[in-house]
């Protein structure tokens, strides 16, 4: 070895690579599952939301969607931080931060015997959540593209992506209960707790393998911030997101005030829905690794999400009462609109090359969390005009919408 080599080149054997790759992988999944139970888990306790700080539908999206606003914002500046410095310091800075703004909300956000909250208060804080664990998706995913060959990088990336589910079945499971028994301030105590624990995971495990410089270079001379085909693709997942988050934020609203189901039938579907798509995202992973398909994987799932959301909307429409019918629909649509992630956000990684994943899966979670502040803003003003069956209907549309976006060719590896 030269005596010019960086101590990043020096960093993999002493780690060994083969075993490490793992427990790197282990401290991405906890950092999403931590701030995902708050980005997908927080939406399952709506029902208390609205009552605890007496809110109406409106004010509710808003305020659930404006956590998706600070991650829209801030997801493109994390994941080029994530590129210039590594992922390291970006997600350690991103999880401690995090924790901190929810341990404020716990303390001063939070419905309580003396008062509550205006939803100015409780939208700043939900926001700056947002803001500071924006830094977790670009910064974990960039080390999985880092320390995982592409033969491997499908299964690994859907993985990591399961965390998102697995957070928000933990979320959807726990967090009604809090709520229901303890308020707010301690849905968002053990938010914090969370984030602190993956933080800390981190500082155990998450390193930089030591790629060569020449392949980093290589892919630095053309970021992906000019590259067609990764803007279109980050746009797509951004517009296959919008379904999701419309089930995610919204299941529980529409099968209790449409259909008359109780707190355990809504709880049911939410954690249906995450675990199925933990499971899914598996094993798309591996199965599109093994056949190299992962284009035609992607088309497939938006045409099953369409044909869910069209039964979906079609039963609500022709039968309100039929509530295990709707139950079940809701499961389904929502496990195959949530199932195409892993499979997605590894197409887009290897379009703009490991070097610089952190920039790319910055540009699709801004996009991808637009969508999320946008859905919840949006929805009750369109079921209002409409119906619910009518807004089902669309979301099936909007998955459609995305099929003109996505790369016509298989992305290759470095």
């Amino acid at each position: 070895m030269s005596l010019s080599s960086s101590p990043a080149q020096t960093l993999s054997p002493v780690l060994d690579r083969p075993g490490h790759r793992w427990k790197v992988l282990a401290a991405g999944v906890a950092a999403n599952v931590a701030f995902s139970a708050a980005a997908a888990g927080l939406p399952a306790t709506a029902v208390f939301m609205r009552a605890d700080y007496q809110l109406d539908n409106g004010q509710l999206g808003l305020a659930l969607g404006l956590l998706g606003l600070g991650v829209a914002l801030f997801e493109l500046p994390w994941g080029m931080l994530a590129d210039r410095w590594g992922d390291r310091p970006v997600l350690l800075a991103g999880l401690g931060a995090t924790a901190a703004a929810l341990a404020w909300m716990s303390a001063y956000a939070a419905p309580t015997a003396d008062g509550v909250p205006g939803l100015v208060m409780l939208a700043m804080g939900l926001v700056l959540v947002g803001i500071l664990g924006g830094s977790v998706n670009g910064a974990s995913g960039r080390a999985v593209m880092s320390w995982f060959d592409e033969g491997e990088r499908g299964l690994a990336m859907s993985i990591r992506q399961t965390a998102v589910p697995l957070g928000g079945g933990l979320g959807a499971l726990a967090l009604p209960w809090l709520a229901a028994r303890a308020g707010f301030g301690a849905v968002f105590g053990a938010l914090a707790l969370l984030c602190a624990a993956a933080a800390l995971l981190a500082v155990c495990w998450l390193r930089e393998p030591g790629r060569p410089a020449a392949a980093t270079r290589a892919h630095s001379a053309a970021g992906p911030l000019r590259d067609a085909r990764v803007w279109r693709t980050a746009l797509a997942i951004g517009l296959l997101c919008c379904p999701q988050f419309a089930v995610l934020t919204f299941a529980t609203v529409f099968l209790h005030d449409f259909s008359g189901a109780g707190v355990g039938a809504t709880t049911a579907v939410l954690v249906a829905v995450q675990l199925g798509a933990m499971i899914a995202r598996v094993a798309s992973g591996r199965w599109t690794d093994r056949r190299g398909n992962r284009g035609a994987y992607l088309r497939f799932c938006i045409g099953l999400s369409f044909v869910l959301f069209a039964a979906l909307g079609a039963t609500a429409w022709a039968a309100s009462d039929a509530m295990l019918a709707l139950a079940i629909l809701m499961a389904a649509a929502g496990i195959c609109v949530s199932a195409w992630h892993g499979v997605a956000y590894t197409e887009l990684a290897t379009l703009a090359g490991a070097a610089r994943a952190g920039t790319a899966l910055g540009m699709a979670n801004s996009c991808c969390y637009l969508g999320l502040f946008l859905t919840p803003a949006v929805m009750p003003h369109l079921v209002a005009a409409t119906s619910w069956p009518i807004a089902w209907g669309l979301a099936g549309l909007c998955m459609l919408a995305a099929l003109p976006l996505l790369p016509r060719r298989p992305a290759t590896g470095d």
